[in-house]
């Protein structure tokens, strides 16, 4: 039987099971190794379940309402701007007020979509090497490489004028974009200069047509992912402090990017939710919702604890799917009538109600605000009936008067 074992035995034996196996583990570990006496052991044991027991809510707490005030509240103190990202102009990221209504709205597409693309370690520490990477994956048309692509309407052909520091930057060549271009079969392509290239249409036609066929040629795809419209490579610490290069992607396609040789598929993220879910799977999307709220808190300098926000996430993704909070997600789904038609819609659901014939259990707290009964929370949720000293109970007085 290993150390570890042997603590996780004696912390169970002292805790009498009230400590969580999570709990157990982690205080082994811390003590594996201490020279602690019997006593300082059970004085640390009993230390560890006083904070745990005294952490826990309490029973009939109504934690729904308590995240909504503790993230409500701070809520509006936040933004309602778009921020630049990281002091790069170009590159804009939405915070604040609107982000965190797109993530409990559950939106299939956030207004600022991007990527945290990590690296593995043969690409992450050398900028160069990064670079290599960053190029697999933006999204590169004819139109990010072209100095001039003009139509010549009398000629009937399409000009496009290279630039040899777009296409180094890019890492491509006049003949890659050659090849992409013959590709489109709208024409003869020809190199005509170092960096110039000609396409004579096949048909002639009035200016709206080849102004359609240089829009063709405009879009053409080089190189990347769709969907990866820019990328910056920034400079962060790793866990162990050293130097890594890190790919700040705007826009996103995590399927696409995940297969990208150099990408660490481990660390890799993106901030839709949907996209995590669908490719990674629904606690996947879970953690993204949960990061994603801490983040925009933090952005505004809110101290909001995890646990409300954690609550939040469970609830929208408790039944396999992200869902909203709102009348097309959780709202919608409650099965009281009466805290539907509390929310919104009232007339529309107390019409369905009473037109099937509907029955509501009153198990909810809004539904028994309504029609004013104690609610089932705290000490409502009690139903222990005590005879007063010196009283009689009624089922008493019953049983007396039959005899």
């Amino acid at each position: 039987m290993s150390m570890n074992t042997d603590i996780i035995e004696k912390i169970n034996e002292r805790s009498k099971g009230i400590l969580p196996e999570r709990i157990v583990k982690e205080l082994a570990e811390k003590l594996k190794g201490k020279n602690v006496t019997e006593e300082e052991f059970n004085k640390i044991i009993d230390l560890t379940i006083e904070t745990y027991l005294n952490s826990l809510v309490e029973p009939g707490e109504p934690i729904g309402t308590v995240t909504a005030q503790s993230i409500g509240e701070p809520g509006t103190q936040m933004t309602l701007r778009t921020f630049h990202y990281a002091g790069v102009r170009e590159l804009n990221v939405t915070l604040g007020l609107p982000r965190l209504i797109e993530i409990v709205d559950a939106r299939k597409v956030p207004s600022t979509p991007m990527m945290e693309v990590y690296l593995d370690e043969e690409h992450r520490y050398d900028r160069e090497k990064a670079k290599e990477v960053a190029r697999k994956i933006e999204f590169t048309k004819v139109e990010n490489v072209a100095s001039l692509v003009e139509a010549d309407l009398f000629s009937g052909s399409i000009i496009v004028e290279l630039d040899p520091e777009m296409l180094a930057d890019k890492g491509l060549t006049v003949k890659e974009v050659y090849s992409a271009l013959k590709k489109l079969n709208i024409g003869e392509v020809d190199i005509t200069g170092d960096y110039s290239i000609e396409i004579k249409l096949k048909e002639s036609g009035d200016l709206s047509y080849i102004s359609k066929k240089r829009e063709r040629v405009l879009n053409t795809k080089l190189k990347g992912i769709t969907g990866i419209k820019r990328v910056i490579i920034q400079s962060r610490r790793d866990p162990g402090g050293k130097e890594e290069f890190v790919i700040i992607t705007d826009g996103s396609n995590l399927a696409q990017v995940l297969k990208v040789p150099g990408v660490d598929p481990k660390r890799t993220r993106t901030n839709s939710v949907y996209e995590t879910e669908k490719v990674l799977g629904i606690e996947a999307a879970r953690k993204v919702i949960i990061d994603e709220i801490m983040n925009v808190l933090r952005e505004q300098g809110l101290d909001v604890d995890i646990r409300h926000v954690l609550l939040v996430a469970d609830i929208m993704t408790q039944t396999g799917r992200v869902r909203q909070i709102g009348r097309h997600g959780v709202s919608g789904e409650k099965t009281s009538f009466l805290s539907k038609a509390a929310f919104e819609m009232t007339t529309k659901h107390l019409f369905e109600a009473s037109t099937q014939g509907k029955t509501d259990e009153l198990k909810g707290v809004t539904e028994n605000v309504i029609i004013g009964q104690i609610i089932p929370v705290g000490t409502g949720m009690v139903e222990l009936y005590i005879t007063a000293p010196g009283k009689t109970s009624a089922k008493s007085e019953r049983v007396s008067g039959n005899d």
